[in-house]
């Protein structure tokens, strides 16, 4: 590589980590660290070429695109040339084509490299003080998005099959590996809304390589099937989930006692396995033991009464039936999260038009979900408290406040940029999640909204409609 193209690489990343808290004294300050921008540049098979939208150019417009309340190119490439207008350089042109063909030209490994390497790397430099009894918890669960209606879109995530041609909107499966202890995404996949192989179980399993033995995994009942222990207790991993009634019923006269129903139980292999062919099927062992707790709820306002939690933990003394009880309600950070992207970030309806950018448009997402979980672990280890304690919206707005001042101050000095990074973590800490222990609300909606005839045609057919009823 030329001098001037490290050079021009070196600047373009210290400019990247400047916007999300990534240089001095601070902690976490190597999540996005130029040896990750540089792993992902090299994974993703990514010529460096000086030219005003670079690789990085291109992937922090993109940032800035997805982080912004106007999704649009438009408002993206302005912000670009503002930048440049302020740092001396020459503006750039306004139109839009330049930008979308740079996106293009990126790779979507390049976007999914850098965001895995930037998640595993915020977990695994997470505070112990925020682990659950000293070991790793992760979270899976899945989610579906919307996109554009076309013909490649429809092509690769079709609408769901109950709608007519022409009157849905292409639907994409989502499922992610969250950290408990700080939230960051470390891998997700993608899947059509249905279809065999497309559901949430063969999501995980595509992306469950991510775990290292001695992890626990917390799921929702979807995933407590006996194939899916069996193949995690191979990894060394173990599952906290709810017991799925469909599969198995939970009978507390039968296994060893462990106390009040809490106790253990030999679930024996299934007749057949649907996802196994007759050869994986065999190399199966027979049983395996597990645990499962009866967990009685209290809360008014809860919809369940009683739940029973299925584990693999069979020590009490490692995990009590409270402590068993008190992780499984920490699975509902995994529906805050999705729900702190999706509707914070603005990721439930993309904006795309083809597959490839649909992904990549995910991608950036989660990598900016990724670098604002640094900010806020950032603030927490400053301030002594966990990382989930922080508001991710709170969070979002100071960010968008301060970034301006991040971005065309860089040239007031190092110090200058330190103090304002520490006044940014600062008023981040202050904006803790409430704390709302038992919060229930109704499930009705108050506020009726006024909407236009549904369209229960192909649009192109109601306007020839139209046309034909002028005449």
């Amino acid at each position: 590589m030329r001098l001037s193209t490290r050079v021009g690489l070196r600047q373009q990343v210290r400019f990247l980590q400047r916007q999300f808290l990534q240089e001095g004294t601070l902690p976490f300050t190597d999540v996005l660290s130029r040896e990750v921008v540089s792993q992902a540049l090299t994974a993703a098979e990514v010529a460096w070429k000086d030219r005003i939208y670079s690789p990085l150019v291109t992937l922090w417009v993109f940032l800035s695109q997805v982080l912004s309340a106007d999704h649009s190119c438009r408002s993206a490439v302005a912000r670009l040339i503002a930048f440049r207008i302020s740092r001396g350089q020459e503006a750039c042109s306004s139109r839009t084509g330049a930008y979308c063909q740079a996106r293009d030209r990126l790779p979507e490994k390049f976007f999914s490299a850098i965001t895995c390497l930037v998640g595993r790397s915020l977990d695994a430099k997470a505070d112990s003080t925020w682990l659950w009894k000293g070991r790793k918890v992760y979270m899976f669960d899945g989610t579906t998005v919307s996109m554009p209606d076309t013909s490649a879109n429809q092509r690769d995530f079709p609408q769901t099959p109950n709608q007519k041609p022409g009157l849905g909107f292409p639907i994409a499966r989502i499922g992610a590996i969250t950290s408990l202890s700080c939230g960051a995404i470390l891998n997700l996949s993608f899947g059509k809304y249905a279809g065999k192989g497309e559901g949430e179980v063969s999501i995980l399993r595509r992306i469950w390589h991510v775990l290292s033995p001695g992890n626990i995994l917390l799921a929702d009942r979807l995933i407590s099937n006996w194939t899916n222990i069996v193949m995690l207790r191979e990894r060394g991993i173990e599952l906290v989930s709810r017991l799925n009634k469909a599969h198995r019923k939970a009978d507390f006269r039968k296994g060893v006692r462990l106390g009040k129903e809490d106790h253990l139980v030999y679930w024996r292999k299934p007749p057949s396995i649907r996802s196994l062919d007759w050869k994986a099927y065999k190399a199966m062992p027979d049983g395996l033991m597990v645990r499962e707790v009866r967990i009685h709820i209290q809360q008014p306002g809860f919809r369940s009464k009683s739940i029973v939690v299925v584990t693999t933990i069979l020590d009490p003394e490692e995990a009590t039936k409270e402590d068993l009880a008190e992780l499984y309600r920490a699975r509902w950070h995994n529906e805050l999260d999705l729900r702190s992207i999706k509707v914070s970030l603005q990721m439930d309806i993309l904006r795309c038009k083809t597959p490839e950018l649909i992904r990549k448009e995910v991608w950036t997402h989660i990598l900016a979900y990724n670098l604002i979980r640094t900010i806020m672990a950032q603030a927490a280890h400053k301030h002594g408290i966990e990382a989930r304690a922080i508001s991710f919206s709170a969070t979002l707005q100071s960010l968008e406040a301060f970034q301006p001042l991040i971005a065309y101050m860089g040239r007031r000095g190092r110090d200058f940029r330190l103090e304002l990074y520490h006044s940014l973590l600062e008023a981040i800490a202050h904006h803790r999640v409430g704390n709302r222990p038992d919060r229930f609300e109704p499930r009705y909606k108050k506020r009726r909204k006024k909407w236009f005839t549904e369209l229960n045609i192909p649009r192109h057919e109601a306007k020839l409609a139209m046309m034909k009823g002028r005449r």
